[in-house]
């Protein structure tokens, strides 16, 4: 894998320098202040919309509690299935030189979801429900890996900007940005790692796939940047809110022009890294 197993090297040392103890890392309040900010407002699914233009700021503040809630069980569900996915490839033939680092990987999801569900179980009571659907079926050889870690690079590399922003975000509350920057300190790596490897992935596979495989797996890509997407636009989000017709305000929120523009930008720098690498062949319809 050309330098591949000098920058697992590197990353499983900067692992263990940055290592950290979710229990104690974390500085849990009692009670969250209700006239707070908790996810930052241009990230808001709803921002600029005339429905968030008629709630008042406790209104406002009250969403974006709800949509922090989402943002946090979205990473919890693809970091249990992250989790699931990095134990499968451990010590599988040909992965001699990443499990030194899948070990890293594995701890540090973990670490993640405890900081997401202390968030969601203490000040929710609960975890969003998964609404992706996985059907089961049958991979040329080398696809389902490569699959796995090109869905877990599109998916941290969208999350890592927000948890960028909101670490920043000077208005949220101190949690809030605390977890945000946390993630963040370990995405840095797994981003790294995920560029490196979904290149060397594809390029040894797609040189021995048939035509259509390669072409399927471009699909399957394209689809799974919309489908990502579209869970940053939950109804169950805004019915706790206390927003009317949830579901037209999800499918209103999503086909905006500014939204388009919005999940655009966010995904830009990953959607170049995916062309190109030549794993797409043109930009998926976001």
């Amino acid at each position: 894998m050309s330098n591949f197993p000098r920058v697992v090297e590197k990353l499983c040392e900067a692992s263990k320098k940055e290592y950290a103890n979710p229990y104690s890392s974390m500085e849990w309040p009692e009670a969250l202040d209700p006239e707070g900010w908790y996810m930052s407002p241009e990230l808001l699914s709803i921002y600029g919309m005339p429905e968030y233009e008629r709630l008042t700021e406790g209104e406002r503040k009250k969403l974006s509690f709800y949509e922090a809630v989402n943002f946090f069980s979205l990473n919890i569900h693809g970091e249990k299935s992250l989790v699931e996915g990095l134990a499968r490839q451990l010590y599988q033939k040909g992965n001699q030189d990443l499990s030194p680092y899948l070990h890293h990987f594995l701890d540090e999801e973990n670490k993640h979801m405890v900081y997401f569900g202390g968030f969601c179980t203490r000040y929710a009571g609960k975890v969003y429900r998964d609404r992706k659907m996985v059907f089961p079926r049958d991979y040329a050889p080398g696809e389902e890996g490569f699959l796995f870690f090109a869905k877990v690079l599109i998916f941290e590399e969208i999350v890592d900007l927000y948890n960028v922003k909101m670490s920043k975000d000077a208005r949220l509350a101190p949690i809030a940005r605390q977890i945000n920057l946390s993630h963040h300190r370990d995405e840095m790596r797994h981003l790294v790692f995920g560029r490196n490897l979904v290149k060397e992935l594809f390029h040894r596979c797609a040189a021995v796939w048939p035509a259509e495989v390669v072409q399927g797996v471009r699909r399957y890509l394209a689809g799974y940047f919309s489908a990502t997407w579209k869970e940053y636009y939950n109804p169950d989000v805004y019915k706790d809110a206390g927003l009317e017709e949830p579901y037209r305000l999800q499918e209103a929120a999503m086909n905006r022009p500014e939204a388009r523009a919005h999940r655009k930008k966010i995904s830009e720098g990953c959607i170049r890294y995916f062309l190109e690498n030549h794993i797409l062949e043109e930009e998926p319809v976001i």
